[in-house]
């Protein structure tokens, strides 16, 4: 009888998802730019690293269609070794915050009290700053590198995380099923990993996606500021902020740096919306 009702629980969600054609697209976007970032030694037609300064500049062809820069590197070459530095930050600066906030905002949200008013007084204080000027005064300390790039967006972003949890929790805590553990001598520890944290799963996965989103675009925009990965290393917004300076001489330098961070943004807020409203109908 249960697999049953799994596997008609599995059906209408597989229904679900083929109902948004976005959300589709957005897993596409999102398989590709993994296969991409995995396999870059093999994708990209060239070194992303080697020079040629007799062709600086040059547009797009056959041979190069992305063109080359203006120290004559194959941009195409760059975008693809650049993926896995924008993949890699995503996942790393999503997945300590998610760990750090869930801690922070279960103990808040469950034990409350005292410790429930200072950690969201640290979670005001931190979100008082807007988040890139945040980072870029972190930055500013520990200097440009691809590491501090993350240490500096992990310092903010587990706030959205915390307040999330806390939310979740606070409205699942006086529920019965948890009492009913609570008298029965169920230790707070057990309830919150066994029982609360799985009921707000769902949350987390959306807000990840959502993350990862906004990871990729502020190492784009720490990298176009210079405070980033560094040179000779590829990074989308490095690129960018090289192709400024040719910006109506050599177009393509700018185009398609930015043509990959609005595909890979637009990919994980397309799943990320479709999680959502597929956990949104599950709710109702």
């Amino acid at each position: 009888m249960n697999n049953i009702k799994f596997k008609v629980q599995s059906s209408k969600f597989k229904a679900q998802i083929l109902k948004n054609k976005l959300t589709i697209v957005g897993g596409f976007l999102i398989i590709f730019l993994i296969l991409t970032a995995l396999f870059a030694p093999f994708i990209a037609p060239y070194d992303a690293k080697e020079q040629n300064l007799y062709e600086g500049l040059n547009p797009p062809d056959y041979q190069h269609p992305f063109g080359k820069d203006r120290l004559g590197r194959d941009i195409l070459s760059r975008i693809v070794y650049g993926s896995r530095i924008s993949l890699l930050v995503g996942i790393v600066v999503v997945s300590v915050s998610a760990s750090i906030g869930i801690i922070i905002g279960s103990i808040s949200g469950y034990i409350g009290g005292r410790i429930d008013e200072i950690i969201m007084r640290l979670c005001d204080i931190v979100l008082a700053f807007p988040g890139i000027l945040l980072a870029i005064a972190i930055m500013s300390i520990l200097g440009p590198s691809l590491s501090n790039v993350i240490i500096a967006l992990c310092a903010m972003g587990w706030v959205s995380y915390a307040r999330l949890i806390r939310g979740q929790i606070l409205s699942l805590r006086e529920r019965e099923f948890v009492l009913a553990i609570e008298a029965i001598g169920g230790s707070s520890a057990r309830i919150i990993i066994k029982h609360l944290l799985p009921n707000v799963a769902s949350s987390v996965i959306v807000e990840a996606t959502f993350g990862m989103a906004g990871a990729i675009v502020a190492e784009a925009g720490l990298s176009f500021l210079g405070l980033g990965v560094q040179p000779p290393h590829p990074s989308w917004g490095s690129m960018l902020n090289e192709g400024r300076l040719f910006l109506l001489i050599a177009p393509h330098l700018t185009i398609f740096p930015g043509f990959a961070i609005m595909v890979t943004v637009m990919g994980f807020n397309f799943v990320g919306d479709g999680i959502r409203d597929l956990t949104d109908v599950k709710r109702q």
